[in-house]
């Protein structure tokens, strides 16, 4: 399995369908301007392959000085729950080692319909190692935890990669919580 920076019209493709698919209209970014970020430089849009090229999921970063925001990552349906997520969190970790690996998750506390897939998903990340920070923010009104590599990071610090890379409506919609 590899890491493999998305070029060409099929990578792209198959990134931005499993895109579509599986995240929610409500927290995705317009995939055209997830593209215009990527040749800026701010955004590495990535596909997750087998050695044979299959496409086996993405995940998309945010690059801002010695931080890289783990802003999407997903596997593709037939694959999930076959270590694929936790190998590619694995090849994530090295790639951006000399960087400070940061990721948000839904508040598994909160109340919502997708209380245990968000339980889920923070045991998934717990297990691959990735430590809680001591802050919760809210992300377009969502409480949110924020999650690292082991670094610690500051709100303040996390927010400087919205303000560099999303200036405007994005990064004014992310707050800090008491």
């Amino acid at each position: 399995m590899k890491l493999t920076i998305c070029t060409s019209e099929s990578q792209l493709a198959s990134l931005e369908r499993l895109y579509l698919e599986a995240f929610p209209a409500s927290e995705r970014k317009p995939f055209p301007l997830l593209l215009a970020k990527s040749q800026e430089g701010f955004v590495e849009l990535l596909a997750l392959e087998g050695e044979d090229h299959t496409f086996l999921g993405l995940a998309i970063t945010v690059l801002h000085q010695d931080m890289a925001l783990l802003d999407y990552f997903a596997v593709v349906p037939g694959m999930r729950g076959q270590n694929k997520g936790s190998a590619a969190l694995c090849l994530l970790k090295d790639r951006y080692r000399d960087k400070k690996l940061i990721l948000e998750i839904e508040d598994p506390e909160e109340e919502s319909e997708n209380k245990e897939e968000r339980l889920r998903r923070k045991a998934f990340y717990i297990r691959n190692n990735m430590v809680v920070m001591p802050c919760s923010l809210e992300l377009f009104g969502i409480k949110m935890l924020l999650l690292t590599s082991g670094h610690m990071v500051s709100f303040e610090e996390y927010h400087k990669i919205y303000e560099a890379a999303f200036p405007g409506i994005i990064a004014e919609n992310i707050k800090k919580l008491p």
